[in-house]
């Protein structure tokens, strides 16, 4: 089985990176054949800071290996560094129905969001197909908000594979639902382009007071809150801390008498205790840059060698050899 998943150099991960995609992809690496990229292609849709890619790809490649993956198990690797996923994105982007795209939730959200469009952002779906077909990938652990993306990419790879013949594997996602959108600070999605993020590795101090300023209804303390399970704190509670501790902050929430800037000040020491062997590991791995370079080097190459067999087998297949 080969799993294959991505994430964009865009800004300082956060909680809904790590629960959403790192997490679970970590956990992937010990049943099956793992392909992990950092997608700074992507990230271009929205940073068009070349020195700040060049910052966040390093720092994603730190949080990365600091969180747990292991190199030995995992082929880890920047998107940038296999230069054929670009040249098989335009062979599918000749079979891709202009519908298929314009349905896309992703590009419609942020286009209400107020978002700027380009046609990267436009054709993201496809360059994500290549990114999943190009490594004949089995497994795409998404979040749910992401699913209609590889739904996207098996729709067009089953049109080339009708087109010219069977090239590609059709992939399946795999949604972890208790985890799939991680909430923001607002209640929104969790994402750095609503600027409603906890940072994975922020600065205590600055975390703490984004935290605390977590806001919250007018109850007073002593007011029972039957709607415990929906208070923000909590649903990021329930992500850092065990079930039972979760648990009792909620009975006491709904039985009045816990206050608000109590929970709040649990929720950051979960929190800071949760991702302490992290922080710890990430310290060391900043000194050893050499280190961090030769892991995304090695990862490369072996996609590349994946990448350039399935790229062949489909230019041979539409005709270009």
């Amino acid at each position: 089985m080969r799993i294959l998943s991505g994430i964009q150099p865009s800004g300082a991960l956060h909680l809904g990176n790590y629960f959403g995609m790192m997490k679970p992809a970590i956990e992937l690496q010990e049943k099956g054949e793992a392909f992990y990229f950092i997608a700074n292609y992507h990230s271009m849709t929205s940073l068009f800071d070349a020195g700040e890619r060049r910052q966040n790809t390093l720092d994603v490649a730190l949080d990365f290996l600091a969180c747990g993956l292991d190199p030995k198990k995992t082929v880890f690797f920047k998107q940038s560094d296999v230069p054929e996923v670009t040249e098989l994105t335009w062979l599918l982007t000749t079979v891709t129905p202009m519908g298929l795209l314009e349905r896309a939730h992703s590009y419609k959200d942020k286009i209400a969001k107020g978002v700027s469009p380009n046609h990267g952002l436009f054709a993201y779906p496809v360059l994500m197909a290549a990114d999943i077909l190009i490594y004949d990938s089995n497994i795409v652990p998404v979040g749910r908000d992401q699913k209609q993306h590889v739904e996207m990419t098996r729709d067009i790879a089953i049109k080339f594979n009708e087109t010219y013949g069977q090239t590609f594997v059709i992939p399946e996602p795999q949604i972890r639902d208790e985890v799939a959108v991680v909430p923001g600070m607002d209640g929104q999605k969790m994402s750095k382009s609503y600027g409603n993020t906890i940072e994975i590795f922020g600065d205590e101090k600055a975390t703490r007071k984004k935290i605390m300023g977590i806001v919250m209804d007018s109850r007073t303390p002593q007011e029972p809150k039957p709607d415990a399970d929906k208070n923000l704190a909590i649903q990021l509670l329930k992500l850092e801390a065990p079930r039972d501790v979760v648990k009792g902050y909620e009975d006491r929430l709904r039985a009045g008498g816990l206050g608000y800037g109590d929970l709040k000040k649990a929720l950051f020491d979960h929190y800071w205790g949760y991702f302490a062997p992290a922080r710890t590991q990430r310290a060391e791995l900043v000194t050893a840059p050499d280190y961090v370079n030769q892991v995304l080097s090695e990862g490369a190459s072996k996609a590349r060698a994946m990448a350039s067999k399935t790229l062949k087998r489909a230019r041979v297949a539409c005709g270009l050899e």
